[in-house]
């Protein structure tokens, strides 16, 4: 791990990095002014966002781009929509600071590329929807569409493409010499630190992230919660503030037509209006009228049709019907017929009552209608005067509103997707998982790995303040009982396992007692059979078979191997002499009945490994590898490979050791009708072993001779001084 920062250091750095950041901030300002103030085609206002991406991560550049945009929209309100690209540009060079590319020139080009792509393609599509193509703005644009090979659109999307490209081809230059200028140590400062526990290395870092998971991960279910929740709350605000803004739209221009409509009909001499009709154009004062009538309409660039009619039962009369620049007004007189839109309202109309605003979207398109009644002196209503909004425009405005909220909230929506994730990542993700890692990785194999494991976990100092803080206490607290509690139990084990050691030696020195020709057989087989398993496995025989626990269990079990003596008679078990064929009978019945004491023990110890070697070793260590041994008359690998193993320590020690019955062989001697015996009597990989550590066994026959001499020594000096006492 790295080395512990104290909260006051880390909230020392972050400060600093929020410096850096505004530093960067302030660089996209000023690049972006001067390249103003110069008429330069380029911005260069995403220097400083690239910067802070590249070596501090996607959050602080996030918070540059976007900050370097609300600045901006102080004297550009425009600004505030395009700030999603910046911030896109932010993670896109974060992104790109993380991957090994082969080389600078496709580091370079991925960069330019991926820049372009965002400012000049993305870019395009918000000026499209909120104003359309420019021609006379943009001259790039006006060129390429002159050119005859391209449409608007497509003449603005080139234009906007080769404008980025050189802008972003600039702006990674002068990012890539203001990192290299940069010292490694400021430039890690660009970094914020999260740390809630002791900080990982890199290496430690990396794998804590990515752990695998069954399902989701954590991080991803809480930024997936966030996300549906942001997307749903800005789609219920979006859909509530675009019928609030629709509502507020219909509002100001219904003012407005019932405004210019009232307007309209002030202007209008309700005496004149039968003289209008039946003398046209060239009645008196017709044509000053229509003159005003004009200059109310054009007061508005709200409204697109003002006219005159008179409702009667057969349609509308013009009295004045004013042109268009695209539709051509109907002269005084002619009767148009009523629009399907007004039949609700023909019984009023009729009357002379006003009505409300209406919706209609008939042959002129969809527009917003206002009727204003003219009355003559007699409160009689002699006409109506009409001005009618283009509810177009108000869909036009809605886009561009919609557009506008569309922009603002992809950009606060990656500005809080990005802090959220880091504050996940720092508080949850990489606590949680360090536990995780460092529990994992517990050891329990020796007192030493126990509190390297406890000690590993209390290195986290996690310090979150909440629940997974609380956890990391209950888990410490947790391992260090279980460790305590695994030492206690290793510890009584380690007794178990020496106590039953001295107690299979107790019971094999009570058989041995009763036998005064075994001496000190039982330990000096076992010491055979330690050996001739540990140089089988050396030399890869039975490698399945002999592992730490089978040669443990059956080193361990090997002194009960002449258990079933016990219930031999004396008599026989201490002939000095040759056994008849009966006696030997007898004598042979040791092994089964060494089998069958084991089996009792065997039931009320059923998962002990030892005592089912002990079992083999008793029953089946007189059996020989051709099939003439008892008491089954097994062969070959159908006998347990323990047994095999204690046929060849049994009969070797048998050969060198003195007898009542027999003097002892030779070292030489007893090797040799051993060697004389593999494959026949033994099992000659067994044999093998047995032979190649010849030195060892010698040494361990000496050991065991110079034991029993000193004994014996020591037994005559005792019978000796107490004959002299007598």
């Amino acid at each position: 791990m790295a080395e512990l920062q104290p909260a006051d250091s880390g909230k020392k750095r972050n400060l600093i990095t929020m410096m850096l950041c505004a530093g960067s901030v302030i660089m996209n300002l000023m690049l972006s002014a001067l390249c103003s103030k110069l008429g330069l085609p380029i911005w260069l206002d995403t220097v400083g966002t690239v910067v802070t991406a590249a070596m501090g991560g996607s959050l602080p550049g996030v918070i540059v781009g976007f900050a370097t945009n609300m600045f901006k929209s102080i004297s550009d309100p425009s600004a505030l929509y395009y700030g999603f690209l910046n911030v896109l540009i932010a993670l896109a060079s974060a992104w790109i600071a993380k991957k090994r590319f082969r080389s600078r020139i496709v580091v370079f080009s991925a960069a330019v590329g991926c820049f372009s792509l965002i400012g000049g393609g993305i870019g395009t599509l918000i000026p499209w929807f909120l104003d359309g193509v420019s021609l006379e703005t943009e001259p790039l644009t006006k060129y390429l569409f002159s050119t005859g090979f391209f449409s608007p659109y497509m003449a603005q999307l080139t234009a906007n493409l080769l404008t980025e490209m050189l802008d972003k081809s600039i702006t990674v230059m002068l990012s890539v010499g203001i990192m290299v200028l940069l010292p490694e140590k400021v430039r890690r400062l660009f970094r914020f630190s999260g740390w809630m526990q002791t900080p990982l290395s890199s290496e430690e870092s990396a794998s804590a992230k990515q752990m695998s998971f069954r399902v989701m991960s954590l991080r991803t279910k809480i930024l997936l919660v966030l996300s549906i929740s942001l997307i749903a709350v800005s789609v219920a605000a979006t859909g509530i503030s675009m019928r609030l803004y629709r509502n507020a739209l219909i509002k100001d221009h219904t003012k407005v037509a019932i405004g210019t409509a009232n307007i309209a009909a002030s202007v209008l001499n309700p005496d004149m209006i039968d003289t209008y009709l039946a003398d046209g154009a060239a009645a008196e004062g017709y044509a000053e009228t229509e003159q005003l009538l004009y200059e109310i309409r054009e007061s508005s660039v709200d409204i697109l049709y003002l006219y005159v009619y008179r409702i009667e039962d057969d349609g509308c009369h013009v009295v004045f019907d004013l042109d268009t620049d695209e539709v051509k007004g109907s002269p005084v007189g002619d009767v148009i017929p009523f629009d399907p839109t007004l039949e609700s309202y023909l019984p009023d109309l009729l009357a002379g009552r006003q009505i409300e605003p209406i919706e209609s979207n008939g042959f002129f398109g969809w527009l917003l209608k206002v009727f204003v009644p003219v009355y003559n002196d007699a409160g009689k209503c002699v006409c109506y005067a009409a001005a009618d909004v283009p509810m177009k425009q108000i869909g036009i405005i809605e886009r561009n509103f919609f557009v506008e909220m569309l922009a603002l909230f992809l950009g606060f929506f990656v500005l809080i997707f990005s802090f959220v994730r880091w504050l996940v990542e720092y508080h949850i993700i990489l606590p949680v998982n360090s536990i995780a890692m460092s529990t994992d990785t517990f050891a329990y194999d020796s007192e030493k790995a126990r509190e390297s494991s406890i000690e590993r976990i209390r290195e986290l100092e996690i310090r979150t303040g909440d629940e997974v803080e609380n956890l990391y206490h209950a888990i410490v607290k947790t391992s260090d009982d279980s460790m305590r509690y695994v030492a206690d139990v290793q510890r009584k084990n380690e007794e178990i396992s020496r106590m039953q050691e001295a107690l299979i030696l107790v019971l094999a020195d009570i058989v041995e007692s009763r036998d005064r020709n075994t001496g000190a057989h039982v330990r000096k087989t076992a010491a055979y059979t330690d050996l001739i398993l540990k140089e089988m496995r050396n030399k890869g025989y039975y490698a399945d078979a002999l592992t730490d626990g089978f040669i443990s269990d059956v080193v361990n079990s090997a002194p009960l191997h002449d258990v079933g003596k016990i219930q031999v008679p004396d008599a026989i078990l201490n002939k000095p002499g040759k056994l008849s064929d009966e006696e030997f009978t007898i004598m042979k019945t040791h092994t089964t009945a060494g089998q069958n004491i084991l089996s009792e023990a065997i039931k009320l110890v059923p998962n002990s490994g030892y005592l089912n070697e002990a079992r083999n070793l008793a029953a089946y260590h007189h059996e020989k590898w051709d099939g003439s041994g008892y008491p089954t008359g097994l062969a070959g690998e159908d006998i347990p490979l323990s047994a095999r193993v204690m046929a060849v320590a049994d009969v070797f020690d048998a050969l060198v050791s003195k007898r009542s019955y027999k003097k002892s062989f030779t070292f030489e001697e007893a090797m040799q009708i051993i060697k004389e015996g593999s494959g026949k009597h033994f099992d000659p990989l067994i044999v093998d072993a047995f032979v190649s550590a010849e030195d060892e066994v010698q040494m361990i026959e000496a050991e065991f001779s110079r034991r029993t001499n000193e004994a014996g020594w020591l037994e005559k000096a005792d019978n000796r001084r107490n004959e002299c006492t007598s």
